[in-house]
């Protein structure tokens, strides 16, 4: 299969100018994904989203055992930080791609900026959907919490791409993508319908959902970053240190009016979701340019339904309801049906 041809965008524009700006020596960002066949994004794109799957398990069973949800994400999200800082000692690129985004944030000669400040505030998605795990993915199941952000995601992931918001430019409206998006949608209802009236709160049902949307647009926004960057790695770490600011906040005002937890569970795998978070979060800012944000979102939450489903009955199954069944299996028919087209996109 012959590599995507990628479009004319103002992103390409934009990492074209800041390349000439400072050493010239590397090519636009644009080069280095290309030879990268989209189906290998996407295979590695569902990898990624299994590991999402995982930090949902992992941060949702801290939260539940802290009984503090904004605890939770802020030790997953510190943790992540405190891993890139490390590789950051050691990594000359990274550092590198720090000076190349401050100064993409100022205005060049031609009093252009190729970074807008909000483009580097990616890490408040990802401070949003790990503070949904630590909230509600204990108490709604992993699957469950899987389909709502999956819904989030294709949505997101649609608008975002139609707006030319991500480093690939604007992206065309399909049938096939309008399609997939709405099986996504009716996917995450007819996995929540079980719940409705029942003890969850619609809230926990809610967050989820918006968290997904969020994903989507630090998708994009990280993969611009990545681009002037040229380096994945630097991409992740502006991610940590914004989202690790953010919960860290929000933990300090939380405890400080209902209380610090008592106590501190010992189990050390409670506490490795930052470096899962690591992992995925480098690896979508290196793939979002060669595959979209909606198919990178599709691709992604293939691998998060199948591993989460997978965890779910691997734990005994208790809870899962044949609805949440069924709205998987629909929500991945969502996916093939948007992604089937990924061959001919401009």
């Amino acid at each position: 299969m012959s590599s995507p041809r990628m479009p004319t965008t103002t992103a390409a524009a934009d990492s074209t100018t800041l390349s000439a700006s400072t050493s010239g020596a590397a090519q636009p960002a644009a080069e280095t994904h290309r030879h990268v066949p989209t189906w290998l994004a996407m295979l590695v794109g569902a990898a990624c989203g299994a590991l999402i799957a995982v930090q949902s398990r992992i941060n949702g069973e801290l939260g539940r055992r802290l009984d503090d949800g904004f605890t939770a994400a802020a030790i997953s999200f510190g943790g992540g930080l405190v891993i890139m800082l490390v590789v950051f000692c050691f990594w000359r690129p990274g550092r590198t791609g720090l000076v190349r985004v401050a100064q993409g944030l100022r205005p060049n000669a031609q009093g252009v900026r190729v970074l807008r400040p909000w483009m580097v505030l990616g890490g408040l998605g990802g401070a949003l959907l790990v503070a949904a795990q630590g909230l509600t993915a204990a108490v709604l199941g992993v699957a469950l919490f899987t389909v709502a952000i999956v819904a989030g995601q294709t949505i997101s992931g649609l608008v975002l791409d139609r707006m030319g918001i991500g480093p690939g430019g604007r992206q065309q409206l399909t049938p096939s993508r309008l399609i997939g998006s709405g099986l996504a949608l009716v996917a995450v209802g007819w996995a929540v319908s079980a719940h409705f009236g029942g003890e969850v709160p619609i809230w926990m049902l809610v967050l989820p959902f918006v968290a997904g949307i969020c994903v989507g647009w630090q998708q994009a926004v990280n993969g611009r970053v990545r681009a002037v960057a040229r380096s994945a790695q630097t991409a992740t770490l502006i991610n940590f240190f914004v989202g690790s600011v953010a919960l860290v906040l929000f933990a300090l005002v939380h405890n400080g009016i209902a209380g610090w937890p008592s106590s501190y569970p010992t189990d050390p795998w409670l506490y490795i979701g930052g470096a899962v978070g690591c992992v995925f979060i480098a690896v979508q800012a290196a793939l979002v340019r060669v595959t979209g944000v909606l198919l990178l979102g599709l691709a992604t939450v293939s691998g998060q339904l199948v591993a989460a489903l997978a965890i779910e009955l691997a734990a005994g199954g208790q809870g899962v309801e044949p609805s949440t069944i069924a709205g998987t299996a629909l929500a991945l028919v969502a996916v093939a049906v948007a992604s089937g087209g990924f061959a001919r996109r401009r």
